[in-house]
C-alpha cells in the first residue's frame, strides 16, 4: 500500500520516538496534534503493524454511499435523451422531480464528466458590470422586455417571449409568446402583472419605438411654446395609469430582465419540451 506524504511524515515521526531520538512532544508539535494523538500512533504502529496501520482505514474501498454504476449510467443516458441541454442544477432537479432520483449537483457534474458528457451550453465570461441597487419594496419598478428564441427548438420556427420582472424581489410577473415583438405582447404582460400585482410605480423598458414616439424630441421652439412630448399608444396607456416610463439606454440598465432570458433559455425550453409543447399556443397554455 503507497503512503501519502501526510502519513508518511506519520511514520517517520513515530519512528523517531521510538528510537528515542524525538520526545512524544517533539513528535506532536511537529505533527500538529496533540501529545495524546501522538501516542495513540505509537500504540497502533507497535500493535497493529508498522507503517501499513497509520495508513487511512478506507484505502481501497469502495464508499458507503457511493452511487452504483447503474445509477450513474442511468443518470447518463437520461440527460443524452431526455434532458439535454439543461444545466447541472436544473438536470439535478429534474431528476428529483421526475425521476424519483435525488443527486447533488455535484454529484451530477462528477457523473456527467466521468461518462465525458459537456453540458451543451457552457458559460461565458461576462464583462463586469456594476449592478444598480434593487428597489426596497415590490411594485415600485418592473423592468419588460422580449426576446425572440427557439423556445420550442426545431419543434416550431422561432417566436417571441413578453415578460415582465419585479425589481425589487426577482418574480415575473407577467408573460406571454408572441410571433414577433409587438405592443399586443406587452399589453398583455401588463394586464397579467396588474391583476396579479397591482399598478406599479414605475416601468423600465428599452427603446423600442413600442415605448416612445419617433417624435419624442422637441424643438426649443416647442418647449418654449409650452408643448409636451408626444407619447406612443403603450406610452398613452401607462401614462393614464400614472405609471412612471423610464426608458434605459443600454441592454445593462435593465440587468434584470436581461438575466432572466439566459434563465429561460436554460430552463424553459427543457420544460416546454418534457411537455410536449408543439405551438405558440400550447406553450402559452403550458
Amino acid at each position: 500500500m503507497t503512503l501519502t506524504r501526510a502519513e508518511l511524515k506519520k511514520v517517520l515521526v513515530v519512528e523517531k520516538i521510538l528510537d528515542g531520538r524525538m520526545t512524544n512532544a517533539e513528535g506532536a508539535d511537529a505533527l500538529g496534534l496533540s501529545v495524546r494523538q501522538v501516542i495513540r500512533l505509537k500504540r497502533k504502529y507497535v500493535t497493529e503493524g508498522g507503517a501499513q496501520a497509520l495508513a487511512h482505514r478506507n484505502r481501497g474501498r469502495k464508499p458507503k454511499h457511493a452511487l452504483l454504476e447503474e445509477t450513474k449510467q442511468q443518470v447518463a443516458d437520461l440527460y443524452i435523451t431526455k434532458y439535454h441541454g439543461s444545466n447541472n442544477c436544473h438536470f439535478a432537479e429534474l431528476l428529483e422531480e421526475c425521476e424519483s432520483l435525488q443527486l447533488s449537483t455535484s454529484s451530477v457534474r462528477r457523473i456527467l464528466l466521468e461518462k465525458g458528457i459537456k453540458q451543451v451550453k457552457q458559460r461565458r465570461r461576462r464583462n463586469a458590470h456594476q449592478p444598480r441597487q434593487r428597489k426596497p419594496q415590490a411594485g415600485m419598478l418592473w423592468q419588460i422586455d422580449a426576446t425572440p428564441y427557439a423556445w420550442l427548438e426545431d419543434r416550431a420556427p422561432s417566436f417571441t417571449l413578453h415578460a415582465a420582472i419585479d425589481d425589487a424581489t426577482g418574480t415575473v410577473v407577467g408573460a406571454v409568446f408572441r410571433p414577433a415583438e409587438c405592443r399586443e405582447g406587452y399589453s398583455l404582460v401588463m394586464m397579467q402583472g396588474i391583476k396579479e400585482y397591482g399598478v406599479p410605480l414605475s416601468l423600465y423598458s428599452d427603446r423600442h419605438t413600442i415605448f416612445r414616439s419617433p417624435n419624442e424630441k422637441l424643438t426649443v421652439e416647442q418647449e418654449l411654446a409650452g408643448e409636451t412630448k408626444p407619447l406612443s399608444n403603450f406610452g398613452k396607456a401607462m401614462a393614464e395609469l400614472h405609471i412612471e416610463h423610464i426608458k434605459a439606454i443600454t441592454p445593462q440598465a435593465k440587468g434584470r430582465v436581461e438575466r432572466l432570458w439566459r434563465t429561460f433559455q436554460d430552463r424553459l425550453v427543457i420544460e416546454l419540451r418534457l411537455l410536449g409543447v408543439k405551438t405558440i399556443e400550447e406553450a402559452n397554455a403550458a
